[in-house]
């Protein structure tokens, strides 16, 4: 979205808060994150990360401190071409992206079923592996056992989790995709944010600076959204999914975003 901006000047813009859209506002780290998810590949140079920064009305002591301290955390590294994500931060990226993009082809009516056999886990792996099953769109079914359509790749087995892929018997697959995930919700949520990308982009097209801050927070908002969409096979969804119909509008916001961006920090 903004990998254009590492060789402009650095312009302070009007900070406009994300309050008045219902969305979370960015501190500088969740900021960094937000932007390096959006990057392909996720680097940017500091002189580019602080000019974000400011948008948001960041201080630029601020931006740099955050990123040292992310750095000591192990969530970037540095090389020659900046600040770049590193670790479980490039697994989250992957899923996101996943996410941006429809699912096609055919489903064959298999499920992914995976089970914990580890028998003792600390807290921070059991964390590490909820992540894993969130990135992989897998759905609790009860605790430690986790199931999905096999329409994307499975987990990935190892001595703590047994994975096996086969068709279920005993239950209807529309039914339990409905136990598994809160697919009303979804469909409710998804519309709500398209109908924010549509208030948001006349302003964007009109090249307005002072839109970019709520825009990118909306950007971010969305992605975080389209990473919990499970991307079931349309036998299992509604004849129209709204957020199918998101995903559309977000690229072309996406585009509207980017373009507006490297206009303002000329």
């Amino acid at each position: 979205m903004i990998a254009t901006i590492n060789r402009c000047n650095t312009t302070t813009l009007p900070a406009v808060t994300a309050g008045d859209q219902g969305i979370r506002p960015f501190n500088a780290r969740s900021l960094v994150l937000s932007v390096l998810l959006g990057l392909e590949p996720p680097v940017l140079p500091v002189r580019s990360l602080v000019t974000v920064g400011e948008l948001f009305d960041i201080a630029a002591g601020t931006m740099r401190t955050a990123l040292s301290r992310m750095v000591a955390a192990g969530e970037l590294s540095i090389d020659d071409e900046g600040y770049r994500l590193q670790g479980r931060l490039l697994e989250r990226k992957a899923a996101q992206d996943i996410g941006r993009r429809r699912v096609t082809g055919r489903w064959d009516g298999a499920w992914w079923v995976a089970v914990v056999a580890a028998s003792r886990r600390s807290i921070a792996d059991r964390r590490a592996f909820r992540t894993d099953m969130a990135n992989a769109r897998m759905g609790e079914l009860r605790a430690d056992t986790w199931i999905r359509p096999a329409n994307l790749d499975g987990p990935t087995a190892d001595r703590s989790l047994l994975v096996v892929r086969g068709r279920l018997t005993g239950a209807d697959p529309v039914d339990l995709a409905g136990r598994l995930w809160p697919l009303a919700a979804l469909a409710a949520t998804a519309a709500r944010l398209g109908r924010q990308l549509e208030r948001a982009q006349p302003d964007l097209a009109d090249g307005r600076p002072d839109a970019l801050p709520g825009a990118i927070t909306l950007a971010a908002e969305v992605v975080r959204f389209l990473r919990a969409d499970p991307l079931l096979p349309d036998e299992l969804l509604p004849s129209r999914w709204p957020p199918d119909d998101l995903r559309l509008r977000y690229r072309a916001f996406d585009r509207l975003v980017g373009k507006a961006l490297a206009n303002a920090v000329r």
